[in-house]
């Protein structure tokens, strides 16, 4: 499991093989189961697997399922029953999801009874689903939908309970399943014995091949063993990596993990990055319609994470967003490969069957940042022109080649491109973008410069553009704010004169600019975008605690950066004292693995030290890499940092550097358990 709550059961049981009944095994024989570089993506290697058995069912899944799984909302709480199953399908039909393409209802882990009956049969738990699973099923089926269920290749499922898994007990298993009516089996990868993981999933595959009935395979062996390179001939999909939790780290370091496989996919075989988190609220709506994004764009299965019985609008309003489904389900079947990715700005083309390009200009920064590709890069033919579809404002422009937007911190801009001879019919795409990221104090004046270009091949008229401030803060134009005509080509370009009021923390601040212009026809367009401007405050002079001073921005793996405390669960100030190797500290930062904090310095400091570790709240787990950036420069690092031994000193030279920039990675290994201490954190300063 890739995230890490202390207390949760999942985690360690996704860690733990069981080695306990090894022999017993043996014995029983139940071991059968924007300007941007542009990124190589490794050419396939051919899978060397089994053939797949006979089953009439090599059809399935020709394009990513798409569905409900109870996990992420519910893990194996008590509101997981048949009421809740019942619910979400009633909700498919009701808010139109089913409409939009959804059709599975999946059950996770903790359906069952921990023991199995006399006859070796899985026992439903008779509380969460009195009337059993077929009756479940069948209820599902008469909305039109399809139904799914969980177990493992294990002796016990996932969770810490220990629910009966199938191995050794594969083709009854599979039997039960077909009986209830079962279309979609999520087979997990807990408690395997180290039996072969090929071995395992292609028993299951001969098991539910064998009953006859079409039943979609899911292989959820974690990436562990590369099913990519053999998975796809044995089920219709395979995840990729460990379980995504509910928050930017967690997704977004499993989307970058995903993408690298773009080879792998096609039709009846998918790339799994896990489930759909959206709606669950751990992220914002802009997280989370990258999240939904970048899942669409990969052709990964979408599998809705959120109980929709109590999900926000927002979190329908993004899933049933049929224009990027319709992305995700395009028949053709790739999945999208990287074009370009530098400074976290990444652009993402996929080939449509229709020739068109969905491209995707994700910003991974935490600040706004302009993304610029071209429809040659994206793998477009020439053409004088090509339409542009912005698949969340549902709006069409057209551009002679390049594409470009300015896109909020986390946040991801999808369009469909195509070559189009009528592409003057649309109006001029147009490019609204400024300066930014720099670092200002509060009580200047900082100038900023603003650019509308139209990057159409028709004129765009009647251009203003402005920029609005927050409350107390001023800007003056100290140039020109609009024009009659831009040619194709033209840019507006204005100055700003910005001024930051007295007092105002440090920290990372949107502005808005926005601009207008009419088309031929006389139709007003409006595009507005954000602005970031950094306000930093000076430190005091001489030696001061970090962990005293606000930061400009803040990154954690998991839960929020603590202050003087250790960073715990996914609660703020839920951690205890800092203490690494048994010594406890009482000043510093408590982070999560990856992390990144970063303070002003405006050039007056010389030295920042520290004492660093994983803290022992960890027990013997997590392994973290301290880094010190002074501006771009890296000024100090630790290498790898385990639990073992007292904490580890850090001093760094700074001396000159705007910004200082305190970096945890998750050493290579994997963020589980990864809380990290920056104790005793200091800065020495003029």
């Amino acid at each position: 499991m890739r995230h890490l709550p202390l207390r949760t059961p999942r985690v360690t049981g996704r860690r733990v093989l069981g080695a306990l009944i090894a022999g017993l095994l043996a014995a029983g024989g139940l071991g059968v189961s924007a300007r941007a570089v542009p990124v190589t993506v490794p050419a396939p290697v051919p899978a060397q697997a089994p053939a797949p058995a006979a089953s009439g069912h090599e059809d399935l899944a020709r394009t990513p399922p798409m569905g409900f799984n109870n996990w992420n909302s519910t893990h194996c709480r008590a509101e997981f029953d048949e009421s809740m199953v019942k619910g979400i399908a009633d909700l498919f039909v009701e808010r139109g999801l089913k409409d939009a393409g959804y059709e599975y209802v999946n059950l996770d882990d903790c359906w069952a009874l921990p023991e199995r009956d006399a006859d070796g049969q899985l026992v439903p738990d008779p509380e969460r689903f009195p009337n059993g699973i077929g009756a479940v099923a069948d209820y599902v089926h008469s909305k039109g939908l399809k139904f799914g269920i969980y177990t493992s290749a294990g002796t016990k499922t996932c969770s810490s309970i220990g629910f009966p898994g199938a191995l050794g007990h594969e083709y009854s298993d599979a039997r039960q399943f077909a009986g209830w009516g079962v279309d979609y089996l999520k087979y997990d990868n807990c408690n395997n014995q180290g039996v072969d993981a090929k071995q395992r999933y292609t028993t299951m595959r001969d098991a539910l091949a064998a009953t006859g009935r079409p039943i979609v395979y899911s292989i959820c062996e974690w990436g562990q063993n590369k099913p990519w390179e053999w998975a796809g001939d044995l089920g219709q999909l395979w995840r990729t990596t460990g379980d995504i939790s509910d928050s930017w780290s967690s997704m977004s370091s499993i989307m970058k993990a995903n993408l690298e496989l773009a080879p792998y996919a096609r039709p009846g075989g998918w790339n799994d990055p896990d489930m759909l988190e959206v709606g669950n609220g751990g992220m914002t709506d802009t997280e989370y319609r990258t999240h939904f994004s970048m899942w669409s764009i990969m052709a990964a299965p979408l599998l809705i994470g959120t109980d929709l019985r109590t999900a926000p609008e927002s979190a329908f309003e993004i899933l049933t967003n049929g224009e990027v489904v319709a992305v995700d389900q395009d028949p053709l079947g790739k999945q999208g490969e990287v074009v370009a990715s530098q400074d976290g700005r990444w652009v993402v083309s996929k080939e449509l069957a229709d020739g068109s390009r969905a491209v995707a200009l994700f910003n991974e920064g935490s600040r706004a940042q302009r993304i610029e590709t071209t429809a040659r890069a994206v793998g477009l033919p020439g053409a004088r022109g090509y339409t542009v579809r912005d698949l969340w404002k549902h709006s069409d422009t057209h551009t002679t080649g390049t594409i470009a937007a300015t896109v909020p911190a986390h946040g991801t801009v999808l369009v469909r491109v195509h070559a189009d001879r009528k592409w003057a019919q649309y109006p001029p795409a147009v490019d609204v973008s400024a300066g930014g990221g720099t670092v200002t104090e509060a009580g200047r004046t900082e100038r900023i410069t603003s650019e509308v270009t139209d990057l159409g091949g028709t004129a765009a008229r009647s251009v203003s553009v402005s920029l609005t401030v927050p409350e107390g803060w001023r800007a003056a134009p100290a140039s020109a704010t609009s024009a009659r005509a831009l040619r194709p080509g033209g840019t507006l370009a204005t100055d700003w004169d910005v001024t930051v009021p007295a007092g105002t923390p440090a920290g990372d601040r949107d502005l808005t600019l926005t601009a207008e212009y009419r088309t031929r026809s006389g139709t007003r367009i409006t595009s507005s975008v954000p602005v970031t401007v950094r306000v930093g405050v000076p430190l005091p002079a001489g030696e001061s605690a970090l962990s005293d001073a606000g930061p400009l921005s803040a990154s954690n793996g998991w839960g929020p950066v603590e202050r003087d405390r250790s960073v715990g669960e996914s609660g703020a100030g839920d951690g205890g004292p800092l203490t690494i190797g048994g010594t406890t500290f009482a000043k510093g930062l408590g982070v999560h693995a990856p992390s990144s904090v970063e303070y002003y310095l405006g050039g007056a400091c010389s030295t920042v030290t520290a004492q660093v570790g994983v803290d022992d709240e960890t027990g013997d787990r997590g392994s973290v890499a301290f880094e010190v950036w002074a501006d771009g420069t890296r000024a100090a690092s630790t290498g790898t940092v385990t639990h073992a031994g007292p904490a580890r000193a850090v001093s760094a030279d700074v001396s000159g550097a705007d910004v200082v920039r305190l970096v945890v990675t998750d050493a290579g290994d994997g963020m589980d358990y990864d809380h990290a201490d920056w104790a005793d954190v200091r800065v020495t300063c003029a």
